[in-house]
Formats: C-alpha cells, structure tokens, sequence
C-alpha cells in the first residue's frame, strides 16, 4: 500500500506531552492522557516531539511511551513518533524502532546543529526512506535547526514516495514560495495553534497541536470547523481559545501544558532539565487562562 493511503491524517493531532513521577516515566498517567485525547475527539497522537520532551527521553523510555500509546490508540487513531536526530544513523535506528512498536509514522526534523548541505538533507531522507516502510513526515523548524529547505530540496523529497507530509514552522521561506504542484504532493501541517486559521486559508491540511493537550475538544472542533468552512464557528473558537494559547507561549513550554494538566487531570508538572517547571508568573497566566474557559 502506498504510503500516503496507509497514514490517515485528519485535521488535529496532538503532540502529547510525556508525563514524569520523581524521575521515571509514568506511563499509567501517559494512558489516561492518551485516551483522553481519543475520547476528546482528535485524530492522531504525536510522541516524543519536543512537546513530549523526546531529546530528554532515553531510546527505552522513547520505546515504551510509543508502545504505551499505540495500546490506548487501539488502531482508533494514528500514532506518528518523533524521531529525528542530528544524525542519519541514529534517525534510521529511531524510526525502525519506532517502526517494530507499531507506530503508523515518523515525524523527522531536518538534522539540527549539524547544519548538512541542501544535498546532505536529501541524503539523509533517502537513505531513512530506504530503510523504513514508515510513512515520514518531514520537521522544518529553521529557527530550531538553524537550516531551511530550499524549493529543490522540496521537489528532491517530493521523488520520495514515503515523504507524505511537512510540518512547516513559522518563519520557514520555502513553505511560503512552494509552488502549487508541491503543495499538493504534501500533506501541509503547522505546529502553531496561533496562526491554525490563517494557515488553513492557505491550503493548510492541519495541525500538530500542543495546546491540544489541555483542551481536545475545543482545538479539535476549531479546525474541524475552519476545514469544514465554518468560519465563523472557528472563528469563535479562535477567540475563546487565544487566552490560553497565548498563555502557553508561542513555543508552547511543556512545563506550561503540564501546569495546566496538573489542575485538570492531576498530573505531576515535573519537566526534565534543561527545561524547567513554570515560574509564578507563567502559572498565573496559566490559571487565570483556564478560568476564562470555565
């Protein structure tokens, strides 16, 4: 089956944050949160992203949060595993793990601090495609890795048939001068609950969201509604949910998620350094946040 027909995308994916209990994982708490995003309506889950703290997890902790979810999942939803390195090698190891656990797809950022050629990055994505069935969803986050695809790296990747998406990050110019046959060929997700209605009018297939993690439902039924071409129902969404996403930042800090988890679904807010718990401010605005949607 081609790869395009085996990933079934829908509009909100959530980029599940990984929960932490005095150190270890605590995948009891991971299956509640993953169901409740199942039962809240959304379409896939994303693990081990930066939501989910994924440089921060070992290669046994990343393969036991990706078997724990695609448990809960049940085949319900998809589950698309974060696996990119700054290294072919380690990307092609984390894939194929992520691969044997049942993963549907592979989200891979674009080799970050080793900054490869514009020929090194299609390298490195034709040798993974080679050595995975996975369905692979390409990361390009230039502010994170410091590198941007070009138009011919796009159409290099695009004579990939497993490469069936991009999640594009604000900032990044490609995205913004890709012509329509290339939109086209990819599924066009954004990682920013901010800008999801503009990017939606701008061919836009979805999102992969953080801030979905507090509030399925109301994320997911905004880009139903703007996918459904109620505009004005997103556009009312989009107003009673800007309090929280702009609480939660604009790279949407964990430890923000994981503070306003803590008040609805009893979760230890631990983060792992280098990141850090909320200060008081950041709870504040957190709180005062999910107050408003009450």
């Amino acid at each position: 089956m081609p790869a395009d027909r085996a990933l079934r995308l829908g509009a909100t994916t959530t980029a599940l944050i990984t929960p932490f209990r005095d150190g270890p994982l605590d995948l009891s708490k991971m299956e509640q949160l993953a169901e409740r995003q199942i039962r809240g309506g959304v379409d896939g889950l994303a693990v081990c992203t930066l939501t989910g703290e994924g440089p921060n997890l070992t290669r046994s902790e990343r393969a036991a949060v990706i078997l724990t979810c695609v448990r809960v999942a049940g085949g319900r939803v998809p589950v698309i595993a974060a696996t990119g390195t700054n290294a072919t090698a380690s990307t092609i190891a984390l894939t194929r793990d992520a691969e044997e656990l049942g993963a549907s797809a592979a989200l891979v950022t674009l080799p970050y601090y080793s900054k490869p050629s514009q020929k090194g990055i299609a390298g490195h994505f034709a040798q993974l495609a080679a050595a995975t069935h996975l369905p692979l969803i390409v990361e390009n986050h230039p502010l994170r890795t410091a590198i941007d695809l070009t138009l011919p790296t796009l159409a290099a990747l695009a004579d990939i048939p497993s490469i069936v998406g991009m999640l594009l990050a604000d900032g990044n110019t490609a995205a913004r001068a890709m012509p329509s046959d290339l939109c086209q060929r990819f599924l066009r997700l954004s990682d920013r609950d901010a800008t999801a209605l503009p990017f939606l009018s701008t061919g836009g297939r979805g999102i992969i969201s953080a801030a979905a993690n507090v509030c399925p439902r109301l994320y997911g039924s905004l880009q139903q509604a703007a996918r459904g071409g109620n505009l004005s129902a997103a556009r009312l969404l989009e107003d009673r949910l800007a309090p929280l996403t702009a609480a939660l930042g604009v790279e949407v800090d964990p430890a923000a998620i994981k503070h306003a988890l803590q008040t609805l679904q009893q979760i230890d807010p631990e983060v792992r350094l280098p990141l850090l718990a909320l200060d008081d401010d950041g709870k504040q605005s957190v709180s005062q946040a999910l107050t408003c949607l009450s």
